[in-house]
């Protein structure tokens, strides 16, 4: 392209540009015929006049970051998805598709298949370079397929991240299995964003049994200095009664029987999940609704016996007369 024509190009860009601004000028109101001006900070175009709302909810396709001066504009500035903690390396590096073709969905002729092939692994080669990014990869994946299996969001899934990254720079995992972090950096993960999940849910989906779990739960929280508040019986009310299809109002009921259970001091001692399962079956006989102990039980994964005597505790605590299933 010769000197000529890129100023052309550029002339006509500064042109249409001007032309652009100069017809977002002489935008006038509807109303009164006044002056249009943008406000960026409630992303609405106001009138300078009367007030009016001409436009409002306008997307900012602006970056999410300020910059004061150009070396930290061109620190800040970065292209493609952003950094996540859940990649051993961030997301930065490139990875290669498994299709065997072209960008035109053509099918990849044999040579050129052994030579993606080859591309691969040396790029899987480079991406874990030490033993530590092969530890972070092997535990990163193992969370989040944990989490896909219990459910939790991608929030809890980062927090996790960090907490095991934590972990592995204060040189915390000798002597322990790369599963047993990982996993105790989920439970934690979970309780810490109000998501809790028995340890029973998550040993089922984990490859460590429940003692090897509790145990490194214990030293991690400890090591790291977490704080991570009891789990709330209230917390695991939505998700049971989802999985068993209870209405709204047994859900309210069944938090209403929780609070009156705190204020008369029962809850110290007990298992939440317990609670929380005791509560949904008092609420659903309060309810009329038909959901028996053992459907309880197996949502909640729960013994019978445990629902029977935490739902009459709750209900004498409530003040309510007991009913018998």
């Amino acid at each position: 392209m010769s000197d000529t024509t890129i100023r052309t190009y550029t002339e006509e860009m500064a042109e249409a540009e001007a032309e652009q601004e100069e017809q977002e000028a002489v935008r006038t109101c509807p109303e009164c015929s006044g002056r249009l001006v943008s406000d960026s900070e409630h992303g609405e175009t106001v009138c300078q006049d009367c007030g009016l709302v001409v436009e409002e909810d306008a997307v900012d396709r602006g970056p999410e970051w300020r910059a004061f001066d150009a070396s930290e504009k061109d620190s800040k500035s970065r292209v493609g998805a952003p950094t996540t903690n859940m990649m051993h390396d961030n997301g930065l590096s490139t990875n290669i598709g498994w299709q065997d073709k072209d960008a035109y969905g053509r099918a990849l002729s044999s040579r050129q298949r052994a030579k993606m092939q080859r591309l691969r692994t040396w790029n899987e080669r480079f991406r874990t370079r030490d033993s530590k990014e092969r530890n972070l990869k092997q535990a990163l994946g193992e969370i989040d397929r944990m989490a896909s299996a219990l459910g939790l969001p991608e929030n809890v899934r980062e927090t996790a991240s960090v907490i095991y990254r934590r972990a592995l720079s204060e040189d915390l995992l000798p002597g322990r299995s790369i599963e047993g972090v990982a996993t105790a950096a989920l439970y934690a993960s979970a309780r810490q964003a109000g998501t809790p999940r028995s340890l029973d849910e998550v040993t089922m989906v984990s490859r460590i049994d429940k003692m090897e779990l509790t145990r490194t739960y214990r030293y991690i929280i400890r090591q790291l200095n977490l704080e991570i508040k009891p789990a709330d019986p209230e917390s695991y009310v939505p998700r049971f009664a989802s999985d068993l299809e209870l209405s709204d109002e047994s859900e309210r009921r069944a938090r209403d029987l929780l609070r009156g259970a705190r204020d008369a001091g029962l809850l110290s001692g007990k298992s939440p999940v317990g609670l929380a399962a005791a509560a949904i079956y008092a609420a659903a006989l309060l309810t009329n609704e038909k959901v028996t102990q053992s459907q309880v039980s197996d949502v909640a994964n729960i013994s019978e016996v445990t629902i029977r005597n935490r739902y009459k505790e709750l209900l004498e605590a409530a003040d309510v007369t007991t009913v018998t299933n």
